[in-house]
């Protein structure tokens, strides 16, 4: 039997325009001679559609879309696709997150979730309840009767010794055993996380030696707000082989002929992380843009490498033509920064700004100066120029109809060195789940000779440096006084992203992190800066995730709290 599978870019809530994609797909896959198209976790909603799973109007819609794809399926062939299933008994929640088969006949629910996540991002609970029978499906093909099992992304997820630990419930690998499936279908809806790859490789190999069959698992891609849908769709077979792997983030559609030859297959190689990162964010912006109607994007660009790095990633995503960049210098801003800055956008072919706001803060001195009697000083003075930035940036975006992307990075989003309405301002906050010491990593990466052909393929100029070492090797500052140095205000990122992560991803507490040899001053200042900036945290724009425990929807602190 051949098996497509299909890979595709959900646009969330769209269930007739998802509906069409899956349509092409199907399309594309006859005519490689598919007999089963294979779809991701609820492919006609897109993931995670949250409260539009509440709305009747979009319930019958789902149902309209399934028969259209009933309607014009090629002859032939069937496509098995994530789709929620409505309970009938009253009771709360009513649906099941469900799997169902579309052939020329008719569609029917086949198979429904059984392990629902409800932590980090995730919050299935809140729609689904879960299925409590092991799901097989027999499907005639090619004369023969194929038994096949079907799980939905976290039924996978089931392997502590990978996992450390697992969602408490069923186990539905271990429970297909004993109905002995010729092949395991997964369909996912699998978000980007460093590392995630090759996890998702040893869980399918997992099951796949528990099952004695191969694994078919079908992930979405594409960025849906925060979430960024990695793809790396592929089949696993029992011992590790890979003989079939579709593209990162990127939408692709690959066939394979199951019970053909078992031949060995190696598993291929993953892109680098650093590849397979860049390649995620790239797409997470695009999608960002794309989804939400914005052409062109605009940020401010300091000569630093937060900016610079935002810059790199917008102009692939986007292609430089739309995306503008500005410099807003000030008397304190040096004229490298402002040197740097203008080659970057050179090398990237970039349209630059250049408004100067001396002046304006000429003005607010004078018009505040009655109201303090004096100046404004200190702290003031110094957020009042990023408050200036951040007013021309949101107007320039307003009045051009441009996407503002800010520029912070998660280590000021955690100790809160960042500012309200200043450099906080935008619709999207490209690299906010990056540490400062993970920032400079890419960057090296981008400007090294691995990345050649990644930079190619992007779109982005593939010889010499891109970021360029004169920004990689400048200490970190927000050049809003004489001199700063983010070292004045904040232990040196190499000793302070440890401690962050060990406090934000490990959860760790300063006692914890003291018995552990940290200076307890240290643990100490780090964990108050952390826990007195989550009122900023929860009033920055969305940030792109690619970590385990990133700020945002899965990250769900009090502001008014102890600890």
């Amino acid at each position: 039997m051949r098996i497509a599978l299909a890979q595709i870019n959900p646009l969330v809530g769209d269930l007739l325009g998802n509906g069409q994609q899956l349509l092409q797909a199907c399309r594309t896959a006859a005519d490689q001679g598919a007999e089963l198209v294979v779809a991701p976790e609820l492919a006609l909603w897109g993931y995670p559609p949250r409260d539009l799973l509440l709305r009747p109007a979009l319930r019958q819609r789902q149902h309209q879309a399934l028969d259209q794809l009933v309607a014009e399926l090629p002859a032939g062939l069937a496509l098995l696709l994530g789709v929620s299933d409505p309970a009938s008994d009253g009771q709360q929640p009513d649906l099941f997150n469900a799997a169902a088969l579309v052939e020329a006949q008719g569609w029917r629910v086949v198979a429904r979730k059984r392990l629902l996540p409800s932590y980090d991002v995730f919050d299935e609970r809140r729609y689904f309840r879960p299925a409590d029978q092991p799901c097989l499906l027999e499907l005639e093909r090619g004369g023969r009767r194929w038994r096949l099992g079907l799980t939905l992304c976290e039924d996978l997820w089931v392997e502590e010794r990978l996992l450390g630990q697992r969602l408490l419930g069923a186990d539905p690998i271990g429970e297909l055993r004993a109905l002995r499936p010729d092949l395991l279908l997964n369909l996912s809806a699998s978000p980007f996380a460093q590392g995630k790859a090759e996890l998702r490789r040893q869980l399918a190999a997992a099951a796949a030696d528990r099952l004695g069959c191969p694994v078919l698992y079908v992930n979405q891609v594409g960025g849906n707000d925060e979430l960024i849908f990695d793809g790396g769709s592929f089949v696993g077979t029992p011992g590790g082989g890979v003989p079939c792997q579709l593209a990162f983030a990127a939408t692709d559609l690959a066939c394979w002929d199951a019970g053909g030859s078992p031949a060995a297959a190696a598993p291929t190689a993953l892109p680098s992380p650093e590849e397979l990162l860049l390649r995620n964010l790239v797409l997470g912006v695009r999608d960002y843009a794309r989804k939400c109607g914005f052409r062109a994007a605009l940020l401010g660009l300091s000569g630093g490498i937060d900016s610079a790095l935002v810059a790199v990633i917008a102009a692939a995503a986007l292609g430089p033509k739309q995306l503008q960049a500005v410099l807003m210098p000030s008397p304190w801003s040096s004229a490298g920064s402002l040197d740097d800055a203008t080659a970057l956008a050179q090398r990237l072919g970039l349209a630059t700004t250049t408004l100067p706001i001396a002046n304006l803060m000429a003005s607010f001195d004078q018009t505040l100066t009655p109201a303090l009697g004096g100046v404004p000083t200190g702290l003031t003075a110094e957020n009042l120029q990023s408050r200036i930035r951040g007013t021309l940036l949101m107007a320039l975006a307003n009045q051009q109809g441009q996407l503002l992307l800010t520029t912070g990075n998660k280590s000021e989003l955690a100790v809160g060195y960042c500012t309200l309405y200043g450099d906080m301002n935008g619709g999207l906050a490209v690299i906010g789940d990056l540490y400062k010491t993970s920032v400079f990593r890419l960057c090296a990466w981008i400007d090294s000779a691995a990345a050649a052909p990644c930079r190619h393929a992007l779109g982005l100029p593939a010889e010499g440096e891109l970021v360029g070492c004169a920004i990689r090797d400048k200490p970190p500052s927000a050049e809003l006084r004489p001199d700063q140095r983010d070292s004045d205000s904040l232990p040196d990122y190499a000793v302070l992203d440890p401690l962050l992560k060990a406090l934000i991803e490990r959860q760790r507490s300063p006692e914890e992190l003291i018995a552990e040899g940290c200076d307890p001053a240290l643990a100490e200042q780090v964990q108050g800066l952390l826990r007195r900036a989550e009122f900023k945290r929860r009033q920055a724009a969305p940030l792109l995730k690619v970590s385990d425990r990133a700020f945002g929807s899965g990250w769900r602190m009090p502001i008014a709290a102890a600890g």
